[in-house]
């Protein structure tokens, strides 16, 4: 079964069923009953999502979507209460003298939460299943009943935004002419064999404007005889690319009877004969590459194909023949991002340079830009039309987030970045958004964000022998190699990650769209709705007042508060007592309370770089703990009854 966002809360359901196994007759066949009606909404799910990533669902069915996601969290805490009073019950049991009637009468008292849950249950199922039918009435329908076909086309009247990096002027080449002589001289002077050339790097860092540079040199029209350039994209059509193909090569060949097998073996009979050189510009999937190779074929002629992709492990795969290359694109340096953004904003006034009075806001904006040419380009056409003065530019700088959402002039840059988001699987997405929780430029060490995956529920066990951490493992490589998280090696052996600025900028767009998180910052609330988690920045005067009636909460972090009170904490723990995930790396905290151990559900507790020097011996009532880090902290010992934990994983110390 295809991931959702209800695949978690279908396992909970199982575990319910198979591992509280002293549930009534009644809950057990309500809890089967409400997993089968999930299973059956997913394939309507999945239809909506990729409605919703390509615009085109209604404003009904965004609805409708918000509703499954409000009763998957009312599942999931149906199902955790239950866990907990359950789990309540039985320390207070184990404290009881073990006498008939005592016993007797807390059996018939824990008829109660039983009843509670069925009855619980039996009220989403039916809520649940008023949803289906409102889904179906707006015209979703199940995702295995659409076109078999693993892609769609493109609407014909959409305009692409990237249409601006084809058509760029030769003053803005900027940064990229070294490298485009080097590619075309190897693309004329190159072995005689066919050689691919991956020009791989991140949205925006200009791979399409240097392919199209190359492609357009007087050296190469002279040298190749057949050209092609196919714009791929996400939704692509392997017959709609080789009929374009063979428009663009050999227009005047009658068309075979519109197969893949036919046109295939069209062009690679006529490309037989002749020096070519194509481009797959915007490539983002392998099995589009293990099919159209078919159509090249390699004739000693010296032919070259060129490739534009975000992936690395795409471009790393292509690779063949010693003669392929891989071109990684990286970030401009400040002094080439300064010259395209003087070339850009003061085209036609200055001489092509700044104004010594906007000189110290204007570096502050290409700063922003994180280097990337797209990016720069455009926040400098912008500028371009403005009045050359200091207030504009300071408010340009002021509401440069709101500008990519907003302004027509940079949404195309917003549209960009955004595609490489709705490129993930549904499992990646999650871990994704999970970088919107951590500070802007913040660093975090990959096993320490691998381990909150887990905990979380976001890594799907591996039907192989593959650790849950090795899987985590895997899930951030394909991050790094899709170019949406860069990385920092430390010491030559340790992984440290972060998200530029502009990507967090879209992780925290949709991470408020999905009510993903919460973020308190400078005794503000950043995004309303209730959520799973709350990121606390600067100090925690008033988070519980921001936070008010929200029990939802499962995952705490705190990063740079200016105290931690032992009250403050005991509150936490208190309001949410269903807590996955707390977070507290480097707080200024020095005690960690005895309440702590009421909280059952807790998976990850981090005390790292704390003033904490005890842990209580309530911690061994925490049944459901996986990872404990007390690296860094005044902790000299444990208690004994650290014993208890049966699903530790990780004591870091």
């Amino acid at each position: 079964m295809p991931v959702t966002f209800l695949s978690p809360v279908i396992n909970k359901l199982v575990y319910l069923l198979e591992e509280q196994v002293n549930l009534l007759k009644g809950v057990h066949k309500e809890a089967k009953s409400l997993k089968d009606e999930l299973e059956i909404i997913q394939p309507f799910l999945r239809d909506a999502e990729a409605r919703q990533e390509k615009g085109e669902i209604s404003e009904a069915a965004e609805v409708w979507l918000k509703q499954i996601r409000e009763v998957a969290d009312r599942i999931e805490d149906v199902v955790d209460e239950y866990c907990y009073h359950l789990e309540k019950q039985r320390h207070h049991e184990r404290g009881l003298i073990v006498d008939f009637l005592r016993k007797t009468k807390h059996s018939v008292g824990s008829l109660k939460p039983r009843r509670d849950i069925a009855s619980e249950i039996r009220d989403v199922k039916e809520s649940l299943s008023e949803i289906k039918e409102r889904g179906q009435s707006y015209g979703l329908r199940p995702f295995e009943q659409r076109s078999s076909s693993t892609v769609t086309n493109v609407d014909a009247t959409a305009v692409d935004p990237r249409l601006g990096s084809l058509f760029i002027e030769e003053d803005e080449l900027v940064g990229i002419d070294s490298t485009s002589k080097e590619l075309t001289r190897r693309l004329v002077e190159g072995p005689s064999t066919r050689s691919v050339i991956s020009l791989v790097g991140e949205g925006g860092i200009g791979k399409t404007t240097l392919a199209k540079n190359v492609y357009n040199a007087e050296a190469v029209k002279q040298h190749f005889e057949c050209f092609a350039w196919i714009t791929v994209s996400q939704s692509y059509n392997v017959e709609k690319v080789l009929k374009i193909m063979k428009s663009q090569i050999c227009p005047n060949k009658e068309e075979p009877t519109g197969t893949i097998e036919g046109l295939t073996d069209l062009l690679r009979q006529y490309l037989k004969t002749k020096r070519y050189v194509i481009v797959f510009d915007d490539v983002w999937k392998i099995e589009f590459w293990e099919v159209i190779k078919h159509a090249l074929p390699s004739n000693n002629k010296g032919d070259r194909i060129i490739i534009t992709t975000r992936n690395t492990l795409i471009a790393n795969t292509i690779i063949e023949t010693p003669c392929d290359l891989v071109q990684e694109l990286k970030s401009w340096s400040p002094e080439l991002a300064w010259e395209l953004f003087q070339k850009k904003a003061f085209r036609f006034e200055f001489d092509g340079c700044c104004p010594s009075e906007l000189e110290q806001l204007s570096r502050k904006i290409v700063s922003k830009c994180q280097g990337l040419p797209l990016v720069i380009a455009a926040v400098a056409g912008l500028l371009s039309k403005k009045e050359k003065i200091k207030f504009e530019w300071q408010r340009v700088l002021d509401n440069l987030n709101y500008e990519f959402e907003k302004n027509p002039k940079l949404t195309s840059v917003s549209k960009i970045l955004s595609f490489s988001y709705h490129d993930l699987p549904y499992h990646l997405k999650c871990c994704f958004l999970y970088f919107g929780i951590f500070p802007e430029d913040y660093l975090v060490f990959d096993q320490r964000i691998c381990r909150l995956w887990i905990s979380e529920d976001f890594v799907i066990p591996s039907r192989t022998n593959k650790t849950m951490e090795e899987v985590a493992e895997e899930y951030l490589s394909e991050l790094i190699h899709r170019n949406l998280v860069s990385v920092e090696i430390r010491y030559g052996v340790e992984k440290w990650c972060r998200v530029h600025d502009l990507i967090r900028d879209i992780i925290l767009t949709r991470a408020e769209e999905l009510c993903f998180c919460q973020i308190i910052n400078e005794n503000k609330l950043r995004f309303k709705g209730k959520s799973r988690r709350l990121s606390i920045f600067g100090t925690t005067k008033d988070v519980l007042n921001l936070v008010g009636d929200n029990s939802k909460i499962r995952s705490i972090f705190v990063f740079n508060v200016d105290e931690l009170t032992e009250s403050f904490v005991i509150s936490l723990f208190e309001k949410f007592k269903l807590l996955k995930v707390l977070d507290f790396e480097d707080a200024p905290l020095d005690k960690l309370p005895k309440e702590l151990g009421n909280l059952f559900n807790l998976k990850y507790l981090n005390l790292k770089g704390t003033a904490v020097k005890i842990v209580p011996k309530s911690i061994g009532r925490l049944q459901n703990l996986q990872t404990l880090n007390l690296y860094d902290s005044l902790v000299q010992e444990l208690p004994i009854e650290i014993k208890k934990l049966r699903s530790l994983r990780h004591i870091l110390a």
